[in-house]
This record gives structure tokens, C-alpha cells and sequence, in this order.
């Protein structure tokens, strides 16, 4: 392989093309070769030759998943003073399983030497504090069985909450996402729509309202999700919005950090 961009400046359009197509052992590997060749850091590299929205989501497709974990949390609770941007955080921390969630914990406290709690307590406030610290705290149930009473229960739970006078207790939400799996939340939605004829995600809209910029986002769920649950995200986003994440995510972007993402977004 022969890395164009050293010396001579950079070739976005070889780096796209590389790197948008190779699994994730593969960009090991050609880490690994490149600094073997260069005595050079490939993402030190990227980073000194790439500018913009390109270089922010190639950067993060190069780390690994604990990686982006990690440094994205760090980022998000502590690189916004005084507006960290929760629901980033939030985003993360609740869509991890438990085991997940310890090896998040033990990663970031060796790689900043204190604790994800500390700095959730620290940087967040209010529900988004509440809801996160709720998590980190609670081992969940990952598996597929689920409780159709308990799920029942839990709808009926949540629509008295939210006839409440000042909206939905976000005690109750807060108990119920934490401690729930995911087979079980999944339920729960279903059972909701069944039971009142709405859907639970627009009831959740507001307690799930944070900070942070469309470019931001874009780059988190793609590249982050690329290899986990595309397909998902793709249906769902055509559910949801009548068309294509792909011809969204093109008109919005352009040169090659649009190629880069709609290379991770494949086909429709």
C-alpha cells in the first residue's frame, strides 16, 4: 500500500477510498504497518493533514469502539464548559449494556485518571445527571425473555406519570430506562402504542432534549454505528422520516466527508 498523502501533502479522495472500506482489523493492521514503515503515528498523521468534518470522522473511525466511547464522553461532559453536551452523553451511556458500561468505567479511569461518575456529577445536572448516574450504577438484564406483566405495568406506570399536571415524573422514566433491557423497552413501546394509541418515543421527545450540532451528531451515529446496527438505523430513519438516510446525509454534506460517510452508509 502506498500512502501518498506523507510529504507531498494529502490526497483526501486515497485516504476515503482506503480507509471508508476496510472492517476494523483491517485499519488496525494498517496502523500498525504504517507506524512500522514511518515510525509514525497514522492518526497523528491524519490528524495534521486532514481539516474540518472530514478529519473529526476519520479520526474516530480510526479508534476503536472503547476508544470513541471514552474520548467522546470525556468530550462531551468536560470540552463545552459551562454547556456540556449531555445528550451525548446520555446517548452513549444508555444504549451500552451492563457489561459494556464496566468496561467503559475501568477504560476512562485509567485513561484520566478519575472515575465517569465523578465527572457526570461534576459536569451534568438535573434529569441528565439522574438518568446517567442511574446507569452506571445498574446491572441489567440483556437477555431476550422479557416479563409481559412487568412490561404492562411499566406502560401503566408511565401514562399515570405523564397526566401528571407538569408532565411525565421523570422519576418514574428514569427507574424504568435504567433498570429495563432492551428486549424489554422494546416491549414497552409496543404495549404503550397498543394500549393509549401513542407512541412512546414522541411522549419521551422532551425529556430527551439536549445540546449539540447537527455535523456533530452525524459523525457520532455514523461512524459510531456503522459496523453495529446500520441497517436498523437506516429502516427506522425511513419509518420515521419518508426517506432515505443516504439522500438526507448527501444533500447535507459535501466533497469528501460526504464521501466518507455515505461510503459507511452503503447502498440503500
Amino acid at each position: 500500500m502506498t500512502y501518498s498523502w506523507l510529504g507531498i501533502g494529502c490526497d483526501a479522495a486515497v485516504i476515503v477510498n482506503i480507509l471508508a472500506h476496510r472492517a476494523a482489523s483491517q485499519r488496525d493492521d494498517i496502523q500498525q504497518e504504517f507506524e512500522t514503515l514511518y515510525s509514525y503515528d497514522l492518526k497523528k498523521e491524519l490528524s495534521s493533514e486532514l481539516h474540518g468534518n472530514l478529519k473529526k470522522a476519520l479520526l474516530l473511525w480510526m479508534q476503536t469502539p472503547m476508544e470513541r466511547d471514552i474520548t467522546t464522553l470525556r468530550q462531551a461532559l468536560t470540552g463545552h464548559i459551562p454547556h456540556p453536551e449531555l445528550k451525548i452523553a446520555t446517548e452513549i451511556i444508555c444504549s451500552r449494556t451492563s457489561s459494556q458500561i464496566r468496561q467503559i468505567k475501568q477504560a476512562y479511569t485509567s485513561t484520566y485518571d478519575t472515575y465517569l461518575e465523578i465527572d457526570v456529577e461534576a459536569y451534568a445536572s438535573g434529569n441528565h445527571k439522574q438518568l446517567m448516574l442511574a446507569y452506571l450504577s445498574t446491572t441489567r438484564y440483556e437477555g431476550p425473555e422479557i416479563d409481559r406483566v412487568l412490561v404492562e405495568n411499566d406502560a401503566k406506570a408511565m401514562h399515570k406519570s405523564g397526566e401528571k399536571k407538569f408532565g411525565m415524573d421523570e422519576r418514574v422514566l428514569i427507574q424504568i430506562f435504567s433498570e429495563r433491557s432492551k428486549a424489554h423497552l422494546v416491549a414497552l413501546d409496543s404495549a404503550y402504542h397498543k394500549m393509549y394509541g401513542r407512541e412512546l418515543r414522541k411522549v419521551l421527545r422532551k425529556a430527551m432534549k439536549g445540546l449539540g450540532t447537527k455535523d456533530t451528531t452525524l459523525i457520532r451515529v455514523v461512524v459510531t454505528r456503522a459496523e453495529v446496527d446500520m441497517q436498523q438505523i437506516k429502516e427506522e430513519y425511513q419509518k420515521l422520516y419518508k426517506k432515505p438516510l443516504i439522500d438526507a446525509v448527501r444533500l447535507e454534506t459535501l466533497g469528501h466527508y460526504r464521501t466518507f460517510l455515505l461510503s459507511l452508509l452503503g447502498s440503500n
